[in-house]
């Protein structure tokens, strides 16, 4: 449920069997919950007998539903609740935790039928669960992609705390040491073109693109949904700005949502 809110849809856990047919109606009809997730809680009285005759009433009728049905093996789930130390709701008093699982199992085999998708969860962690929603549910603007903040500074006024990544650029040509330059910022064309026109400067640019357009798809596929960068030199108005600059443009291309913030360019 939680995946699925972050990709933007109205979620409601927990929703009464008796209540999904208003819901239906409410949610087709209203333009901010059309794309909605519901959990429901399968320990409701009555629930496999009820729901599969209800969810085939609602496809009936025309609307675009669609069941996700969740499994996993039996040993996976008898060492998940030892993990969590939960008790099977079927599976009270003296009745081994396998003889409860079996019989949910039966119990939901009509249900499971019914199911427009089905998901083995057996070797997923968290975060595969969550790539597997998003690659099958996940619309054209949902949600959003991981938003990238990219700070600059100087290091003789002290490191931000907040970075993920931080790069030190004070290996690079430095034009506070140009006079005719040195009055200027990263900002300026011909700073930029100062700062990168060493075969050095293109090599790293060139390297860490690379490094990132790698880095950053996983960053995002472990749930990640900002990512800060830090890029430092020594007064954090030259070498940082310009190539935070370049680095967010590319960015931008390759379709992130990109932040940038010279902290020190002022100074």
């Amino acid at each position: 449920m939680k995946a699925f809110e972050d990709m933007g849809f109205y979620c409601v856990d927990n929703l009464p069997l008796v209540l999904l047919s208003a819901f239906v109606e409410f949610a087709r009809g209203a333009e901010d919950v059309v794309h909605s997730a519901i959990g429901i809680d399968i320990r409701e009285r009555g629930f496999p007998e009820r729901f599969p005759a209800l969810y085939s009433s609602l496809k009936a009728a025309g609307h675009a539903i669609e069941m996700l049905f969740l499994d996993a093996s039996d040993q996976t789930l008898v060492r998940r609740f030892s993990e969590t130390r939960r008790p099977h709701t079927l599976a009270r008093g003296t009745t081994p935790l396998i003889d409860g699982i079996r019989k949910e199992r039966s119990a939901l085999g009509e249900v499971k039928k019914l199911a427009d998708r089905i998901i083995d969860t057996s070797d997923y962690t968290v975060h595969d669960l969550r790539q597997a929603v998003e690659r099958h549910y996940s619309w054209v603007g949902a949600g959003r992609p991981m938003v990238v903040t990219i700070v600059t500074f100087g290091y003789k006024y002290g490191v931000p705390y907040d970075l993920d990544l931080m790069f030190d650029l004070r290996f690079l040509p430095n034009p506070h040491f140009v006079p005719e330059l040195k009055a200027y910022t990263g900002e300026d064309a011909r700073v930029r073109e100062y700062v990168m026109a060493k075969p050095d400067s293109a090599e790293f640019l060139s390297r860490l693109l690379a490094f990132l357009e790698f880095l950053l798809p996983r960053y995002r596929g472990e749930g990640k949904s900002y990512l800060t960068i830090g890029f430092g030199c020594t007064g954090g108005r030259h070498r940082s700005v310009v190539l935070s600059l370049i680095i967010a443009e590319r960015l931008r291309k390759i379709g992130y949502e990109v932040n940038v913030k010279h902290r020190d360019i002022g100074v």
